[in-house]
């Protein structure tokens, strides 16, 4: 048997070699950044880099509680970069332990592996995304109290969840971008993935900078749980032959939709029935007291028991005449 040749290893610092090894320099970056909190020096700058920067301290007269709140500056661009390098390394861990296995049972071609690869990733993304954006919702009571959104604008503090929110949406959206050249996205994708990757970027750091995190969180939220069901469905398109799983799924979006018209057309027609309720008795006595008023004789006309007309003057009493 003749020896088996192995591939030869691309040269350093080639095209070849930065895609092969980008997620293996992204890991020893951040390693070396949480390895410079273990000394005295170099943790002052590494710091910077990984925990969320800007806190700010407040304590309500004279108690001991206090309340810890973080505003934004230049230092969140070393935090974004630390989280973008964080999600190169969970890009790839994703891609090889995941979705690589499963488009090798699948055997899809060049576009349909494209195509399901972008899925998948986003697929975890928002679904990740999604849920904790709802837990932040949920325990700051933004959609039970709406007047939060406007009142006492601008909210130039964030509590650590949200801040660290959006510190994470920027990163992810930002690594984005140099993985179009590391997964060798085809020229026909990149318009497309690129035109959607910097309107997130655009609007998520927007909403950070101008002060609208809250506005920002309630859109992202109910966005993301519909980007989640497109790309799930996607998924299932890719992954099933027979299209079984796509028709399942088309299914119970109609009877979703269904659901909540039937749900909306009820609760239109209990508000119309209770209308009805309230205006008949309203009816019913204004036009019993309007039949009063016309049946008792007005008072104020009287004077000693003889009846006066409207000037004032008493009415005539007739004679009779001799028989």
């Amino acid at each position: 048997m003749g020896l088996r040749r192995k591939n030869k290893s691309p040269a350093v610092l080639s095209h070849e070699f930065v895609i092969q090894n980008h997620a293996d320099t992204a890991s020893c970056l951040v390693m070396g950044l949480l390895l410079g909190l273990m000394f005295e020096v170099p943790a002052k700058y590494a710091i910077i880099f990984i925990a969320v920067q800007y806190n700010v301290t407040y304590t309500i007269d004279d108690n001991s509680e206090q309340f810890h709140f973080y505003d934004y500056g230049p230092k969140d661009i070393a935090t974004i970069f630390f989280y973008m390098l964080v999600a190169i390394n969970l890009h790839a861990v994703i891609q090889e332990y995941i979705l690589d296995k499963i488009n090798r049972r699948l055997h899809l071609s060049k576009t349909k592996h494209s195509k399901f690869n972008e899925s998948g990733q986003l697929a975890f993304f928002y679904l990740f995304s999604f849920l904790w954006g709802a837990s932040i919702l949920n325990t700051e009571e933004f959609m039970m109290n709406p007047t939060s959104l406007w009142k006492d604008y601008p909210h130039s503090r964030m509590i650590f969840q949200v801040k660290f929110f959006y510190i994470c949406q920027i990163a992810y959206w930002l690594h984005a971008l140099p993985e179009l050249y590391f997964q060798k996205i085809r020229k026909e994708d990149i318009p497309r993935q690129l035109c959607y990757i910097c309107l997130y970027i655009a609007h998520i750091s927007g909403a950070y900078i101008l002060n609208l995190q809250h506005l920002g969180l309630i859109l992202m939220v109910p966005h993301y749980l519909v980007e989640l069901i497109f790309h799930a469905s996607r998924l299932f398109y890719f992954s099933d032959e027979n299209k079984q799983k796509g028709i399942g799924c088309l299914g119970a979006v109609c009877l979703t939709q269904a659901w909540m018209m039937w749900k909306f057309i009820n609760f239109q027609l209990k508000k119309w029935r209770e209308h009805v309720k309230n205006q008949i008795p309203k009816k019913k006595i204004t036009s019993t007291k309007n039949k009063r008023i016309k049946k008792e004789p007005n008072r104020a006309n009287f004077v000693n028991g003889a009846a006066k007309l409207e000037g004032g003057a008493s009415p005539r009493i007739r004679k009779s005449k001799p028989v």
